[in-house]
Protein backbone atom coordinates (compact mmCIF):
# COMPACT_ATOMS: atom_id res chain seq x y z
CA UNK A 1 0.00 0.00 0.00
CA UNK A 2 2.99 2.31 1.13
CA UNK A 3 4.48 1.55 -2.62
CA UNK A 4 1.47 2.60 -4.39
CA UNK A 5 1.08 5.76 -2.64
CA UNK A 6 4.22 6.12 -3.70
CA UNK A 7 3.92 6.10 -6.87
CA UNK A 8 0.85 7.79 -6.86
CA UNK A 9 2.87 11.04 -5.37
CA UNK A 10 5.41 10.22 -8.01
CA UNK A 11 3.06 10.75 -10.64
CA UNK A 12 1.51 13.41 -9.48
CA UNK A 13 4.49 15.35 -8.76
CA UNK A 14 5.77 14.39 -12.61
CA UNK A 15 2.43 15.63 -14.34
CA UNK A 16 2.48 18.66 -12.00
CA UNK A 17 5.85 19.59 -13.51
CA UNK A 18 5.18 18.80 -16.78
CA UNK A 19 2.36 20.55 -16.91
CA UNK A 20 4.36 23.77 -15.68
CA UNK A 21 7.07 23.52 -18.19
CA UNK A 22 4.03 23.38 -20.71
CA UNK A 23 2.77 26.39 -19.88
CA UNK A 24 5.81 28.10 -19.55
CA UNK A 25 6.91 26.50 -23.03
CA UNK A 26 3.17 27.84 -24.13
CA UNK A 27 4.11 31.11 -22.86
CA UNK A 28 7.13 31.16 -24.16
CA UNK A 29 6.43 30.67 -27.91
CA UNK A 30 3.42 33.49 -27.65
CA UNK A 31 6.19 35.72 -26.63
CA UNK A 32 8.58 34.74 -29.23
CA UNK A 33 5.11 34.56 -31.82
CA UNK A 34 4.53 37.68 -31.19
CA UNK A 35 7.91 39.59 -31.14
CA UNK A 36 8.72 38.30 -34.59
CA UNK A 37 5.45 39.67 -35.59
CA UNK A 38 6.15 42.75 -33.88
CA UNK A 39 9.45 42.65 -36.04
CA UNK A 40 8.07 41.77 -39.00
CA UNK A 41 5.06 44.38 -39.49
CA UNK A 42 8.16 47.10 -38.19
CA UNK A 43 9.73 45.66 -40.99
CA UNK A 44 6.78 46.40 -43.29
CA UNK A 45 6.50 50.24 -41.38
CA UNK A 46 9.95 50.95 -42.67
CA UNK A 47 9.69 49.68 -46.25
CA UNK A 48 6.40 51.64 -46.83
CA UNK A 49 8.18 55.10 -45.13
CA UNK A 50 11.22 54.32 -47.37
CA UNK A 51 8.72 54.19 -50.39
CA UNK A 52 7.52 57.84 -49.18
CA UNK A 53 11.25 59.22 -48.33
CA UNK A 54 11.95 57.70 -52.14
CA UNK A 55 8.19 60.18 -53.22
CA UNK A 56 9.27 62.99 -51.45
CA UNK A 57 13.10 62.95 -53.39
CA UNK A 58 11.27 62.51 -56.71
CA UNK A 59 8.70 65.61 -55.32
CA UNK A 60 11.79 67.59 -54.71
CA UNK A 61 13.17 66.85 -58.19
CA UNK A 62 9.68 67.94 -59.96
CA UNK A 63 9.48 71.11 -57.28
CA UNK A 64 13.02 72.30 -57.66
CA UNK A 65 12.69 73.46 -61.06
CA UNK A 66 9.75 75.90 -59.88
CA UNK A 67 10.98 76.27 -56.27
CA UNK A 68 14.24 76.72 -55.11
CA UNK A 69 14.87 74.34 -52.77
CA UNK A 70 17.46 74.11 -50.65
CA UNK A 71 21.00 71.16 -50.98
CA UNK A 72 20.38 70.36 -47.48
CA UNK A 73 16.76 69.46 -47.98
CA UNK A 74 17.58 66.44 -50.69
CA UNK A 75 20.33 65.51 -48.19
CA UNK A 76 18.03 65.54 -45.05
CA UNK A 77 15.57 63.27 -47.19
CA UNK A 78 18.40 60.80 -48.40
CA UNK A 79 20.09 60.73 -44.43
CA UNK A 80 17.09 59.52 -43.22
CA UNK A 81 16.48 57.17 -46.18
CA UNK A 82 19.40 55.11 -44.69
CA UNK A 83 18.79 55.64 -41.10
CA UNK A 84 15.29 54.04 -41.50
CA UNK A 85 16.93 50.21 -41.93
CA UNK A 86 18.67 49.98 -38.28
CA UNK A 87 16.08 52.55 -36.86
CA UNK A 88 14.11 51.52 -34.01
CA UNK A 89 10.60 52.02 -32.53
CA UNK A 90 11.70 55.87 -30.74
CA UNK A 91 13.65 56.74 -34.24
CA UNK A 92 11.12 55.56 -36.70
CA UNK A 93 9.03 58.16 -34.79
CA UNK A 94 11.54 61.52 -35.45
CA UNK A 95 11.63 60.13 -39.07
CA UNK A 96 8.16 59.98 -39.33
CA UNK A 97 7.90 63.88 -38.30
CA UNK A 98 10.60 65.37 -40.38
CA UNK A 99 9.44 63.48 -43.41
CA UNK A 100 6.09 65.05 -42.81
CA UNK A 101 7.68 68.05 -42.06
CA UNK A 102 9.10 68.09 -45.44
CA UNK A 103 6.33 66.55 -47.06
CA UNK A 104 3.67 69.33 -46.22
CA UNK A 105 6.13 72.20 -47.45
CA UNK A 106 6.65 70.12 -50.65
CA UNK A 107 2.62 70.49 -50.89
CA UNK A 108 2.61 73.57 -50.52
CA UNK A 109 5.24 74.54 -53.06
CA UNK A 110 3.08 72.47 -55.24
CA UNK A 111 -0.21 74.70 -54.14
CA UNK A 112 1.49 78.02 -55.04
CA UNK A 113 2.24 76.90 -58.81
CA UNK A 114 -0.97 75.98 -60.83
CA UNK A 115 1.18 74.41 -63.52
CA UNK A 116 2.97 72.39 -60.82
CA UNK A 117 -0.19 71.53 -59.64
CA UNK A 118 -1.74 70.01 -62.59
CA UNK A 119 1.61 67.74 -63.62
CA UNK A 120 1.06 64.50 -64.75
CA UNK A 121 3.85 63.56 -62.66
CA UNK A 122 3.38 65.23 -59.63
CA UNK A 123 -0.41 64.00 -59.56
CA UNK A 124 0.89 60.08 -59.99
CA UNK A 125 2.87 60.78 -57.07
CA UNK A 126 1.11 62.42 -55.11
CA UNK A 127 -1.37 59.33 -55.91
CA UNK A 128 1.14 57.43 -54.81
CA UNK A 129 1.95 59.17 -51.52
CA UNK A 130 -1.49 58.71 -50.52
CA UNK A 131 -1.23 54.93 -50.85
CA UNK A 132 1.70 54.78 -48.93
CA UNK A 133 0.28 56.94 -46.11
CA UNK A 134 -2.61 54.42 -45.77
CA UNK A 135 0.09 51.69 -45.71
CA UNK A 136 1.98 53.26 -42.85
CA UNK A 137 -1.31 53.30 -40.85
CA UNK A 138 -2.37 50.07 -41.11
CA UNK A 139 1.34 48.59 -40.39
CA UNK A 140 1.60 51.18 -37.44
CA UNK A 141 -1.76 50.10 -36.41
CA UNK A 142 -0.60 46.50 -36.51
CA UNK A 143 2.92 46.81 -34.67
CA UNK A 144 0.78 48.73 -31.92
CA UNK A 145 -1.65 45.66 -31.77
CA UNK A 146 0.60 43.13 -31.73
CA UNK A 147 3.38 45.09 -29.12
CA UNK A 148 -0.11 45.92 -26.58
CA UNK A 149 0.02 42.34 -26.81
CA UNK A 150 3.26 41.24 -25.47
CA UNK A 151 3.33 44.39 -23.05
CA UNK A 152 0.05 42.83 -21.84
CA UNK A 153 1.65 39.35 -21.81
CA UNK A 154 4.72 41.12 -19.61
CA UNK A 155 2.38 42.84 -16.99
CA UNK A 156 0.25 39.63 -16.59
CA UNK A 157 0.34 36.69 -14.31
CA UNK A 158 1.63 33.75 -15.19
CA UNK A 159 3.38 35.42 -18.09
CA UNK A 160 5.26 38.14 -16.38
CA UNK A 161 6.90 35.32 -14.63
CA UNK A 162 8.27 33.94 -17.65
CA UNK A 163 9.00 37.35 -19.30
CA UNK A 164 10.91 37.83 -16.21
CA UNK A 165 12.83 34.56 -16.43
CA UNK A 166 13.71 35.73 -19.62
CA UNK A 167 14.34 38.97 -19.48
CA UNK A 168 11.92 40.50 -21.93
CA UNK A 169 10.93 44.25 -22.10
CA UNK A 170 8.14 45.98 -23.31
CA UNK A 171 7.77 46.85 -26.69
CA UNK A 172 7.99 50.27 -27.88
CA UNK A 173 4.70 51.59 -29.46
CA UNK A 174 4.64 53.89 -32.92
CA UNK A 175 3.65 57.14 -31.29
CA UNK A 176 3.51 59.27 -34.21
CA UNK A 177 2.46 62.58 -32.50
CA UNK A 178 -1.30 64.05 -32.75
CA UNK A 179 -0.60 66.48 -35.51
CA UNK A 180 1.09 63.82 -37.59
CA UNK A 181 -1.71 61.31 -37.38
CA UNK A 182 -3.63 62.80 -39.80
CA UNK A 183 -2.31 62.48 -43.26
CA UNK A 184 -1.17 66.06 -45.27
CA UNK A 185 -4.46 66.63 -47.55
CA UNK A 186 -3.06 65.61 -50.94
CA UNK A 187 -5.61 67.27 -53.31
CA UNK A 188 -5.20 69.38 -56.74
Amino acid sequence: MADLLSIIIAVVVVLIVVGIAAVFVGIYNRFFSLKNSAEATLGQVKVAMKKRLDMIEQLLGAVKSYAAFEKETLEKVTAMRASVARAGPGDLNEVERESRTILGRLLAVAESYPDLKTSQTVQDLMTAVRGVEDEIARQRYTYNNISQQFNTMTDTIPSNLVAGILGLAKLQYLEFGEEIERPPTIAF
